[in-house]
């Protein structure tokens, strides 16, 4: 089991920043890949970000060049830096962990966290 412990959300303005953060413990395979997904309501949960062990990222169009997913291995933490925020971006977001090649059974989500972004 792995468990996921997500902070950092909240309340900012359009234009405004937040980092969010997503500390991972537990059975916590060699090769897994963190990332972020978000779910604004009525809409279907979207990815936001994916990075690898070895630092390969991945990003949806949204994403590209506001927001900045990072890793601390020693840690088993993930980050999302997001800048240049718009109202668009407000959802609740979830750190996963998981490893490709074993779909389900090594899937992990937190619990998500509340971004909101007033225009």
């Amino acid at each position: 089991q792995v468990q996921l412990v997500e902070s950092g959300g909240g309340l900012v303005q359009s234009g405004g920043s937040l980092r969010l953060s997503c500390a991972a413990s537990g059975s916590i395979g060699s090769s897994h890949v963190m990332g972020w997904y978000r779910q604004a309501p009525g809409k279907q949960r979207e990815l936001v970000a994916t990075i690898t062990k070895i630092g390969v990222t991945n990003y949806a169009d949204s994403a590209k060049g506001r927001f900045t997913i990072s890793r601390d291995n020693a840690k088993n933490t993930v980050y999302l830096q997001m800048n240049s925020l718009k109202p668009e971006d407000a959802a609740v977001y979830y750190c996963k962990v998981y490893i490709p090649s074993l779909g389900s059974r090594y899937e992990y989500w937190g619990q998500g966290t509340q971004v909101t972004v007033s225009s």
